[in-house]
């Protein structure tokens, strides 16, 4: 699971069949592990969720300084009412948060400010970035869009408060110099209705303008990551294993997810 070794490849290196190897592994897979919790009194948590095929998603609590996930949940979508129950539960069980760094999933941001009122709160910026870079493009057709792309590829060179402020007067001057651009509005015969005109230079603008008051907390706190990098490459690895095991029931699925979680924890 951890080694991306092959069922064939193991066979051959331990002499026993294939069929045996499945038979022990089908046995394995239907008795997943539970993890244990890490007593922490100054949690610096990154939550995050991916997908993998057959409708299933991986939500992870887990502790930035350790590496060591606290806590997880498979289901198939990343809903206020898991997430909520899942801080709750880290709550219930002594673990005490310092602060949390998430993408701005509209239903992790929701769960965090009803749950975690006092705690830290930072804004990923490389998703804020890399969302903002997927909706003005690589080579932006109007002056604002590729004025606010230069802009946002700056982000995440920003390294102390000086150079934080510098970068929101910038976005607060672009905003000044290309309002009326970005509330442009077209009226549209088919639906009858008005449409921003530049809806994607708007859409980048307002998802900056909605993170802003979450994106530099990690100045205040070196202990406080800005991104969930971590966990992007954890899924990375994770994905590449199971990769491997494409023949698995959707169950199977799960469970070597459950398994391979706890041998990282091991670690």
């Amino acid at each position: 699971m951890l080694h991306r070794q092959t069922i064939p490849y193991l066979s051959k290196q331990s002499g026993y069949s294939v069929r045996t190897l499945k038979s022990l592994f089908d046995h394995y897979l239907k008795l997943p592990p539970v993890l244990k919790i890490y007593p922490s009194e100054r949690l610096n948590l990154l939550i995050d969720g991916t997908y993998f095929s057959k409708n299933i998603c991986l939500i992870i609590y887990r502790d930035n300084e350790i590496k060591f996930t606290q806590l997880y949940r498979i289901t198939d979508g990343e809903y206020f009412d898991e997430i909520k129950e899942d801080l709750q539960n880290l709550l219930q069980l002594g673990i005490q948060i310092e602060s949390i760094t998430c993408d701005g999933h509209r239903s992790i941001m929701k769960a965090i400010r009803i749950v975690c009122k006092k705690v830290i709160l930072q804004r990923c910026l490389v998703h804020i970035q890399r969302e903002c870079k997927t909706w003005l493009t690589t080579h932006p057709k109007s002056l604002p869009g590729l004025s606010l792309l230069m802009i946002v590829s700056k982000l995440n060179q920003v390294k102390s408060h000086s150079q934080s402020q510098q970068w929101m007067r910038e976005v607060y001057d672009w905003h000044a110099l290309y309002k009326e651009f970005v509330n442009e509005k077209s009226f549209s015969l088919n639906t009858k209705r008005y449409w921003f005109k530049h809806k994607m230079v708007r859409r980048a603008f307002v998802h900056i303008k909605n993170a802003l008051p979450n994106m530099f907390e990690f100045l205040f706190n070196g202990r406080v990551p800005k991104s969930t990098n971590g966990l992007e490459s954890f899924f990375g690895h994770l994905k590449s294993h199971l990769q491997l095991h494409r023949g698995l029931t959707k169950e199977h699925r799960k469970n070597f997810i459950k398994w391979y979680l706890y041998f990282k924890n091991q670690h």
